[in-house]
């Protein structure tokens, strides 16, 4: 099974802790102390399911729009964005800690901006969420020029680090890792109100396999 490069020093450090424990547990005859051994294990195990990264099979179709993260549909609205004039849509999904954290690029083309914003760490769930917390927005524009779509990665409660592997200007595959976000959070994707969504609120989607709109 991959596993996210990021996540290492979390399973390393745990491993190292839960070994430090059940020597001391072993030759020092300390009982208890086996107790924070199993622990670390546990969470050692926890973080190695947490940080990988599942494999996919990225459908081949141009006009497909794919699900940015795995994960559970909030909702599906009409919203407001800088990427069109008019309405558009915002799909927002939730990832819980049982979920894969790695965020994938929704169609093949070019990463025009990226920004980056400080703020909260509500729960992920919040509605306000979106507007308070912590987030780095990732703007793309399709190979063929023709739609102009956003991917939010968005902190929330637990999730304190965002990282981005992307930079402006670089050209990115459809289910290409664009990006990771560290314990529970969610990503928002704002689409023109042309694509036919194909998600609604209750959806558990996948990243890179799963289509959640057609342009």
């Amino acid at each position: 099974m991959r596993i996210v490069r990021e996540g290492w020093p979390f399973i390393i450090g745990c491993l190292i802790a839960a070994d430090i424990f059940l020597l001391c547990a072993i030759f020092f005859r300390i009982r208890i102390l086996i107790i924070p051994a199993v622990v670390f294990f546990i969470l050692t195990a926890f973080c190695v399911y947490f940080f990988r990264d599942p494999f996919r099979v990225i459908p081949q179709n141009d006009k497909l729009v794919l699900a940015p993260a795995d994960g559970r549909i909030l909702e599906v609205i009409k919203g407001e964005d800088a990427i069109d004039a008019g309405p558009v849509w915002i799909i927002r999904i939730f990832l819980s800690v049982f979920d894969p954290h790695l965020q994938r690029s929704p169609v093949s083309g070019k990463v025009r901006r990226i920004e980056y914003k400080r703020g909260k760490f509500l729960d992920a769930r919040d509605p306000k969420a979106p507007f308070e917390n912590e987030q780095n927005r990732i703007e793309i524009d399709s190979a063929d020029g023709q739609t102009r779509l956003v991917v939010t990665q968005i902190a929330g409660l637990i999730a304190r680090r965002i990282v981005c592997w992307v930079r402006e200007g670089q050209t990115v595959q459809a289910g290409e890792r664009i990006g990771l976000i560290r314990f529970g959070s969610q990503v928002d994707v704002v689409l023109p109100r042309s694509c036919q969504v194909q998600v609604r609120a209750g959806d558990v989607i996948t990243a890179g396999d799963t289509v959640i709109a057609q342009r």
